[in-house]
């Protein structure tokens, strides 16, 4: 149920951006999509498919492109990629950390006609 309520955030915001630019037709919706995001690419598809009926983004393509989970050092301000959910730090092998990237659900760009 959560895709449902995000994907209409996201029509929301698609639908707002095509009516400022008088667009007629949404053809392609580029979102961001983090490997550390609950949100599943499949149900997100489903629910815009329901939400965006009978409006200018209906048939739209949803391209997602996806982000590295990353994490910060606090200790050493190491960036690094988190692999098998293994917050350590690669570098001080520190335990403090903090998720800098990864979590990402959001529009990116919108084609429109």
């Amino acid at each position: 149920m959560h895709e449902m309520s995000v994907t209409e955030s996201m029509v929301g915001v698609v639908l707002r951006h095509a009516e400022q630019n008088h667009a007629t037709k949404v053809t392609r919706i580029n979102m961001v999509l983090g490997d550390f995001s609950s949100v599943m690419p499949e149900s997100v598809e489903f629910y815009f498919d329901i939400i965006s009926k009978e409006t200018v983004a209906e048939g739209a393509e949803l391209n997602f492109r996806r982000t590295k989970l990353m994490a910060k050092c606090e200790g050493c301000g190491d960036e690094f990629e988190v692999v098998e959910y293994d917050f350590t730090c690669p570098g001080c092998q520190g335990s403090k950390t903090e998720i800098i990237s990864g979590r990402e659900f959001q529009v990116e760009s919108i084609e429109i006609t």
